[in-house]
């Protein structure tokens, strides 16, 4: 408690934010890397499929990752039988949520970041006996990194206010898995407007200073 303010949903949400960017930038880079250096037979549908949570409604990304992650899906329903671990009403659900939702901003960011690399310098480490990994880590990844930091910037802000897939999968229950957002709502209605009010700042006030963050660092990088 803080001034009496329950600060356990800002906590909640930093840690689902950070995990949920980490996922996101291992994902994003990697296929962001592979999709603007192999060329395929439907790599554009592949595309817009990575894509594709960047405009689906959360509810609906959140029903897919029930289908998927539910006691009765088909990962779900093996990690609960394997395991014994139910991803459903946890916060480990609200992190694959997050990351599933804020995917597309790191992948769009690196993949415009590595299209703007020099492909002349990757050839060139290549012909002087570079694996296509040391051409990744020396080359390609050092000339990307802005882009690919303001993608992972915007990631976190994008997963801090997730709200209708993460409440599909991980419920809003207060101490385990109520995030900022639903803070939030839940002091809404319950007509509590000072707890609402001071939420609502402290959320706006980090995704602001994060998306300020980002945009200098696309334009240096750019």
């Amino acid at each position: 408690m803080l001034y009496g303010l329950d600060i356990s949903p800002l906590e909640l949400t930093l840690k689902v934010a950070a995990l949920a960017t980490m996922v996101s930038v291992v994902a994003g880079v990697a296929l962001a890397y592979l999709m603007g250096r192999r060329r395929f037979p439907g790599a554009g549908a592949v595309d817009s499929l990575l894509t594709l949570p960047l405009v689906l409604p959360p509810t609906v990304l959140g029903y897919y990752l029930i289908v998927v992650i539910g006691r009765r899906g088909w990962l779900g329903s093996w990690l609960l039988d394997t395991f014994g671990v139910s991803l459903v009403f946890s916060w480990h659900g609200a992190v694959l949520a997050s990351a599933v939702v804020a995917f597309p901003l790191v992948y769009r960011s690196a993949r415009a970041a590595f299209d703007g690399v020099d492909s002349n310098l990757e050839n060139a480490a290549r012909v002087l006996g570079d694996t296509e990994g040391a051409v990744f880590v020396r080359v390609s990844l050092p000339l990307a990194w802005r882009g690919i930091l303001a993608g992972a910037m915007l990631t976190f802000a994008r997963a801090m206010g997730e709200f209708g897939a993460t409440l599909m999968v991980a419920g809003n229950i207060p101490g385990r898995t109520q995030t900022l957002s639903m803070a939030v709502y839940e002091a809404v209605q319950a007509g509590n407007y000072g707890a609402g009010n001071a939420l609502v700042i402290i959320t706006s006030a980090a995704c602001f200073l994060i998306l300020m963050g980002s945009g200098r660092l696309l334009k240096a990088g750019f």
